[in-house]
Protein backbone atom coordinates (compact mmCIF):
# COMPACT_ATOMS: atom_id res chain seq x y z
CA UNK A 1 0.00 0.00 0.00
CA UNK A 2 2.05 2.96 -1.31
CA UNK A 3 -0.80 5.45 -1.33
CA UNK A 4 -1.40 7.35 1.91
CA UNK A 5 -4.88 8.48 2.83
CA UNK A 6 -6.37 11.32 4.81
CA UNK A 7 -8.43 9.60 7.49
CA UNK A 8 -11.00 10.72 10.05
CA UNK A 9 -12.22 8.71 13.04
CA UNK A 10 -15.56 9.70 14.57
CA UNK A 11 -16.06 8.45 18.12
CA UNK A 12 -12.36 8.19 18.79
CA UNK A 13 -12.76 7.96 22.58
CA UNK A 14 -15.34 5.15 22.62
CA UNK A 15 -14.67 1.43 23.02
CA UNK A 16 -14.81 0.63 19.30
CA UNK A 17 -13.20 3.91 18.21
CA UNK A 18 -10.28 3.32 20.52
CA UNK A 19 -9.87 -0.20 19.14
CA UNK A 20 -9.92 1.15 15.56
CA UNK A 21 -6.93 3.31 16.55
CA UNK A 22 -5.14 0.19 17.78
CA UNK A 23 -5.94 -1.82 14.63
CA UNK A 24 -4.88 0.99 12.29
CA UNK A 25 -1.53 1.11 14.09
CA UNK A 26 -1.09 -2.67 14.26
CA UNK A 27 -1.84 -3.10 10.55
CA UNK A 28 0.23 -0.06 9.60
CA UNK A 29 -2.63 1.46 7.63
CA UNK A 30 -1.20 4.15 5.31
CA UNK A 31 -2.28 7.48 6.80
CA UNK A 32 -1.22 10.95 5.72
CA UNK A 33 -3.40 13.37 7.72
CA UNK A 34 -5.41 11.97 10.63
CA UNK A 35 -8.40 13.69 12.24
CA UNK A 36 -9.90 12.47 15.52
CA UNK A 37 -13.48 13.61 16.06
CA UNK A 38 -15.81 13.22 19.02
CA UNK A 39 -18.46 15.05 21.04
CA UNK A 40 -17.88 18.43 22.67
CA UNK A 41 -17.22 16.58 25.95
CA UNK A 42 -14.09 14.98 24.49
CA UNK A 43 -12.92 17.90 22.34
CA UNK A 44 -9.49 19.16 23.33
CA UNK A 45 -8.34 15.87 24.81
CA UNK A 46 -5.22 14.18 23.44
CA UNK A 47 -4.83 10.69 22.02
CA UNK A 48 -1.59 9.09 20.90
CA UNK A 49 -1.25 7.30 17.57
CA UNK A 50 2.05 5.92 16.27
CA UNK A 51 3.96 7.95 18.84
CA UNK A 52 2.32 11.24 17.86
CA UNK A 53 -0.18 13.23 19.93
CA UNK A 54 -3.46 14.20 18.28
CA UNK A 55 -5.96 16.73 19.62
CA UNK A 56 -9.56 15.54 19.46
CA UNK A 57 -11.79 17.94 17.54
CA UNK A 58 -15.50 18.46 18.13
CA UNK A 59 -17.63 16.78 15.46
CA UNK A 60 -19.48 19.45 13.47
CA UNK A 61 -21.26 19.69 10.13
CA UNK A 62 -18.16 21.41 8.76
CA UNK A 63 -15.76 18.68 9.96
CA UNK A 64 -15.68 17.05 6.51
CA UNK A 65 -14.92 20.21 4.56
CA UNK A 66 -11.29 19.13 4.80
CA UNK A 67 -9.62 16.81 2.28
CA UNK A 68 -10.63 13.47 3.82
CA UNK A 69 -10.59 10.15 1.95
CA UNK A 70 -12.07 7.77 4.54
CA UNK A 71 -14.04 8.37 7.72
CA UNK A 72 -14.61 5.61 10.25
CA UNK A 73 -17.81 6.16 12.25
CA UNK A 74 -17.94 4.53 15.70
CA UNK A 75 -20.22 6.87 17.64
CA UNK A 76 -23.67 5.28 17.51
CA UNK A 77 -26.71 5.38 15.25
CA UNK A 78 -28.00 8.91 15.86
CA UNK A 79 -24.59 10.44 15.13
CA UNK A 80 -24.22 8.32 11.99
CA UNK A 81 -27.70 9.20 10.74
CA UNK A 82 -26.82 12.88 10.86
CA UNK A 83 -23.15 13.00 9.90
CA UNK A 84 -22.54 10.02 7.55
CA UNK A 85 -24.61 11.58 4.71
CA UNK A 86 -22.80 14.88 5.26
CA UNK A 87 -19.42 13.15 4.96
CA UNK A 88 -20.50 11.22 1.84
CA UNK A 89 -21.79 14.42 0.23
CA UNK A 90 -18.30 15.91 0.58
CA UNK A 91 -16.69 13.00 -1.29
CA UNK A 92 -15.63 11.12 1.84
CA UNK A 93 -16.07 7.34 1.92
CA UNK A 94 -17.79 6.60 5.23
CA UNK A 95 -17.35 3.21 6.91
CA UNK A 96 -20.13 3.12 9.48
CA UNK A 97 -20.17 0.81 12.47
CA UNK A 98 -23.74 1.61 13.53
CA UNK A 99 -26.96 -0.04 12.36
CA UNK A 100 -28.18 3.17 10.69
CA UNK A 101 -27.51 2.17 7.08
CA UNK A 102 -27.07 -1.62 7.19
CA UNK A 103 -30.40 -2.45 5.59
CA UNK A 104 -30.36 0.46 3.11
CA UNK A 105 -30.48 -1.09 -0.38
CA UNK A 106 -28.06 1.58 -1.62
CA UNK A 107 -25.43 0.70 1.01
CA UNK A 108 -23.22 -2.41 0.85
CA UNK A 109 -22.96 -4.44 4.07
CA UNK A 110 -19.53 -6.02 3.99
CA UNK A 111 -17.45 -8.73 5.62
CA UNK A 112 -14.28 -8.65 3.49
CA UNK A 113 -13.64 -12.41 3.55
CA UNK A 114 -17.26 -13.11 2.59
CA UNK A 115 -18.62 -10.54 0.11
CA UNK A 116 -15.70 -8.31 -0.94
CA UNK A 117 -17.25 -7.68 -4.36
CA UNK A 118 -20.02 -5.61 -2.75
CA UNK A 119 -17.69 -2.69 -2.03
CA UNK A 120 -17.59 -1.97 -5.77
CA UNK A 121 -21.11 -0.53 -5.81
CA UNK A 122 -20.83 1.76 -2.79
CA UNK A 123 -22.05 5.33 -3.18
CA UNK A 124 -19.96 6.86 -0.43
CA UNK A 125 -21.26 4.74 2.48
CA UNK A 126 -20.29 1.20 3.49
CA UNK A 127 -21.90 -0.43 6.52
CA UNK A 128 -20.03 -2.59 9.01
CA UNK A 129 -22.33 -5.46 10.07
CA UNK A 130 -23.45 -6.28 13.58
CA UNK A 131 -20.71 -7.91 15.68
CA UNK A 132 -22.64 -11.16 16.16
CA UNK A 133 -23.42 -11.35 12.44
CA UNK A 134 -19.82 -10.80 11.29
CA UNK A 135 -18.30 -13.82 13.01
CA UNK A 136 -21.07 -16.17 11.85
CA UNK A 137 -20.66 -15.19 8.21
CA UNK A 138 -17.22 -16.71 7.69
CA UNK A 139 -18.04 -20.40 8.29
CA UNK A 140 -21.56 -19.97 6.87
CA UNK A 141 -20.26 -18.50 3.61
CA UNK A 142 -17.97 -21.52 3.19
CA UNK A 143 -20.87 -23.92 3.74
CA UNK A 144 -23.33 -21.96 1.62
CA UNK A 145 -21.02 -21.92 -1.41
CA UNK A 146 -20.64 -25.69 -1.34
CA UNK A 147 -23.95 -27.04 0.00
CA UNK A 148 -26.47 -24.12 -0.09
CA UNK A 149 -27.92 -23.26 3.30
CA UNK A 150 -31.64 -23.93 3.67
CA UNK A 151 -32.19 -22.78 7.28
CA UNK A 152 -30.20 -21.29 10.17
CA UNK A 153 -30.93 -21.25 13.91
CA UNK A 154 -28.71 -18.78 15.80
CA UNK A 155 -28.30 -18.92 19.59
CA UNK A 156 -25.80 -16.35 20.83
CA UNK A 157 -23.97 -15.78 24.10
CA UNK A 158 -22.75 -12.21 23.86
CA UNK A 159 -20.20 -10.33 25.94
CA UNK A 160 -21.05 -7.14 27.81
CA UNK A 161 -18.52 -5.11 25.81
CA UNK A 162 -20.99 -5.39 22.94
CA UNK A 163 -23.12 -2.92 24.91
CA UNK A 164 -20.27 -0.45 25.23
CA UNK A 165 -18.92 1.08 28.43
CA UNK A 166 -22.30 0.95 30.25
CA UNK A 167 -22.66 -2.80 29.92
CA UNK A 168 -19.02 -3.41 30.80
CA UNK A 169 -19.34 -1.34 33.97
CA UNK A 170 -22.57 -3.12 34.98
CA UNK A 171 -20.71 -6.44 35.02
CA UNK A 172 -17.80 -4.96 36.98
CA UNK A 173 -20.18 -3.37 39.48
CA UNK A 174 -22.43 -6.43 39.66
CA UNK A 175 -19.52 -8.66 40.67
CA UNK A 176 -19.03 -6.24 43.58
CA UNK A 177 -22.69 -6.62 44.53
CA UNK A 178 -23.92 -3.29 43.16
CA UNK A 179 -27.25 -2.79 41.41
CA UNK A 180 -27.29 -2.51 37.58
CA UNK A 181 -27.46 0.94 36.00
CA UNK A 182 -27.43 -0.09 32.32
CA UNK A 183 -29.20 -3.44 32.02
CA UNK A 184 -32.75 -4.07 33.35
CA UNK A 185 -31.42 -6.90 35.55
CA UNK A 186 -28.05 -7.81 37.04
CA UNK A 187 -25.69 -9.33 34.46
CA UNK A 188 -23.32 -10.67 37.12
CA UNK A 189 -23.76 -14.45 37.51
CA UNK A 190 -26.73 -14.20 35.18
CA UNK A 191 -27.86 -14.50 31.54
CA UNK A 192 -30.23 -11.97 29.98
CA UNK A 193 -32.25 -13.17 26.95
CA UNK A 194 -32.64 -9.53 25.97
CA UNK A 195 -30.28 -7.62 23.67
CA UNK A 196 -31.62 -4.31 22.32
CA UNK A 197 -35.34 -3.45 22.26
CA UNK A 198 -38.18 -5.92 21.87
CA UNK A 199 -40.24 -5.70 18.69
CA UNK A 200 -43.91 -6.47 18.03
CA UNK A 201 -43.06 -9.96 16.73
CA UNK A 202 -41.51 -10.91 20.09
CA UNK A 203 -37.94 -10.80 18.77
CA UNK A 204 -35.39 -8.18 19.78
CA UNK A 205 -33.75 -5.79 17.35
CA UNK A 206 -30.49 -7.71 17.79
CA UNK A 207 -32.17 -10.95 16.75
CA UNK A 208 -33.72 -9.39 13.66
CA UNK A 209 -30.38 -7.78 12.78
CA UNK A 210 -28.85 -11.25 12.59
CA UNK A 211 -31.72 -12.49 10.41
CA UNK A 212 -31.78 -9.58 7.98
CA UNK A 213 -28.03 -8.92 7.81
CA UNK A 214 -27.26 -12.58 7.12
CA UNK A 215 -29.67 -12.58 4.19
CA UNK A 216 -28.14 -9.40 2.77
CA UNK A 217 -24.49 -10.45 3.13
CA UNK A 218 -25.06 -13.94 1.69
CA UNK A 219 -27.34 -12.56 -1.07
CA UNK A 220 -30.06 -14.96 0.07
CA UNK A 221 -33.20 -12.84 0.67
CA UNK A 222 -35.51 -15.81 1.26
CA UNK A 223 -33.20 -17.87 3.51
CA UNK A 224 -35.06 -19.17 6.56
CA UNK A 225 -33.40 -17.88 9.72
CA UNK A 226 -34.32 -17.52 13.38
CA UNK A 227 -32.28 -16.19 16.30
CA UNK A 228 -32.19 -15.93 20.08
CA UNK A 229 -29.55 -13.55 21.42
CA UNK A 230 -28.44 -13.64 25.05
CA UNK A 231 -26.18 -11.35 27.07
CA UNK A 232 -23.81 -13.31 29.32
CA UNK A 233 -21.37 -12.29 32.09
CA UNK A 234 -18.28 -12.29 29.86
CA UNK A 235 -16.26 -9.12 29.19
CA UNK A 236 -15.02 -9.85 25.65
CA UNK A 237 -15.90 -12.45 23.03
CA UNK A 238 -19.24 -13.41 21.53
CA UNK A 239 -19.99 -17.15 21.42
CA UNK A 240 -22.60 -18.63 19.09
CA UNK A 241 -24.29 -21.97 18.66
CA UNK A 242 -25.25 -22.17 14.98
CA UNK A 243 -27.51 -24.88 13.63
CA UNK A 244 -27.69 -25.13 9.84
CA UNK A 245 -29.80 -27.23 7.53
CA UNK A 246 -28.21 -27.69 4.10
CA UNK A 247 -29.79 -28.38 0.72
CA UNK A 248 -27.17 -30.96 -0.23
CA UNK A 249 -25.79 -33.99 1.65
CA UNK A 250 -22.30 -33.63 3.08
CA UNK A 251 -19.42 -35.62 4.45
CA UNK A 252 -18.45 -34.21 7.83
CA UNK A 253 -14.73 -34.41 7.06
CA UNK A 254 -15.20 -32.44 3.85
CA UNK A 255 -17.38 -29.82 5.54
CA UNK A 256 -14.76 -29.38 8.25
CA UNK A 257 -12.04 -28.95 5.62
CA UNK A 258 -14.10 -26.34 3.74
CA UNK A 259 -14.60 -24.33 6.93
CA UNK A 260 -10.91 -24.66 7.81
CA UNK A 261 -9.86 -23.34 4.39
CA UNK A 262 -12.01 -20.21 4.76
CA UNK A 263 -9.86 -17.09 5.13
CA UNK A 264 -9.91 -15.70 8.66
CA UNK A 265 -11.11 -18.93 10.30
CA UNK A 266 -9.29 -21.16 12.78
CA UNK A 267 -10.85 -24.55 13.50
CA UNK A 268 -10.42 -25.78 17.09
CA UNK A 269 -12.27 -29.07 17.15
CA UNK A 270 -10.73 -31.81 19.27
CA UNK A 271 -13.39 -32.42 21.94
CA UNK A 272 -11.62 -35.55 23.23
CA UNK A 273 -8.78 -33.22 24.29
CA UNK A 274 -11.16 -30.48 25.52
CA UNK A 275 -10.14 -28.30 22.58
CA UNK A 276 -12.91 -26.02 21.30
CA UNK A 277 -13.35 -22.24 20.87
CA UNK A 278 -13.50 -20.17 24.05
CA UNK A 279 -14.17 -16.47 24.55
CA UNK A 280 -10.96 -16.15 26.60
CA UNK A 281 -8.89 -17.64 23.77
CA UNK A 282 -10.48 -15.37 21.15
CA UNK A 283 -9.81 -12.17 23.11
CA UNK A 284 -7.45 -9.77 21.29
CA UNK A 285 -7.48 -11.97 18.18
CA UNK A 286 -8.81 -11.10 14.73
CA UNK A 287 -9.69 -14.63 13.64
CA UNK A 288 -13.04 -16.39 13.95
CA UNK A 289 -12.76 -19.68 15.85
CA UNK A 290 -14.99 -22.64 14.93
CA UNK A 291 -15.44 -25.96 16.71
CA UNK A 292 -17.96 -28.59 17.90
CA UNK A 293 -18.58 -29.32 14.19
CA UNK A 294 -21.01 -32.21 14.14
CA UNK A 295 -24.09 -33.57 12.45
CA UNK A 296 -27.54 -32.58 13.63
CA UNK A 297 -29.01 -36.07 13.61
CA UNK A 298 -32.56 -34.77 14.09
CA UNK A 299 -32.80 -33.46 10.53
CA UNK A 300 -31.51 -34.45 7.10
CA UNK A 301 -28.33 -32.57 6.09
CA UNK A 302 -28.15 -30.78 9.42
CA UNK A 303 -25.01 -29.50 11.15
CA UNK A 304 -24.08 -27.80 14.42
CA UNK A 305 -21.22 -25.31 14.88
CA UNK A 306 -19.78 -23.41 17.85
CA UNK A 307 -18.32 -20.07 16.75
CA UNK A 308 -16.39 -17.52 18.85
CA UNK A 309 -14.70 -14.20 18.07
CA UNK A 310 -13.57 -11.02 19.80
CA UNK A 311 -16.61 -8.79 19.27
CA UNK A 312 -14.71 -5.51 19.55
CA UNK A 313 -11.92 -6.55 17.17
CA UNK A 314 -13.24 -8.76 14.34
CA UNK A 315 -16.80 -7.94 15.35
CA UNK A 316 -16.25 -4.21 14.84
CA UNK A 317 -12.88 -2.46 14.58
CA UNK A 318 -10.86 -4.97 12.55
CA UNK A 319 -13.67 -5.58 10.08
CA UNK A 320 -13.97 -1.81 9.52
CA UNK A 321 -10.24 -1.45 8.87
CA UNK A 322 -10.31 -4.49 6.56
CA UNK A 323 -13.03 -2.74 4.54
CA UNK A 324 -10.75 0.28 4.16
CA UNK A 325 -7.87 -1.98 3.10
CA UNK A 326 -10.18 -3.62 0.56
CA UNK A 327 -11.07 -0.24 -0.94
CA UNK A 328 -7.39 0.54 -1.23
CA UNK A 329 -6.52 -2.82 -2.76
CA UNK A 330 -9.28 -2.52 -5.36
CA UNK A 331 -8.23 1.09 -6.08
CA UNK A 332 -11.70 2.32 -5.19
CA UNK A 333 -10.36 5.26 -3.23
Amino acid sequence: MDKKLNVALVGATGMVGNKILTILEERNFPINNFYLLASSRSAGKELEFKGKKYIIEELKETSFDKDIDIAFFAAGGSISEKFVPIAASKGVTAIDNSSAFRMDEQVPLVVPEVNPEDVKWHKGIIANPNCSTIEAMLPLKALHEKYIIKRIVFSTYQAVSGSGVGGYKDLEDGIKGNEPKFYPHSIAYNCLPHIDDFLENGYTKEEMKMVNETRKILHAPSMRITATTVRVPVFYGHSESINVELEKPFELSEARRIIEEMSGVIVMDEPAKNIYPLALLAQDRDEVFVGRIRRDESVENGMNLWVVADNIRKGAATNAVQIAELLLDKQLI
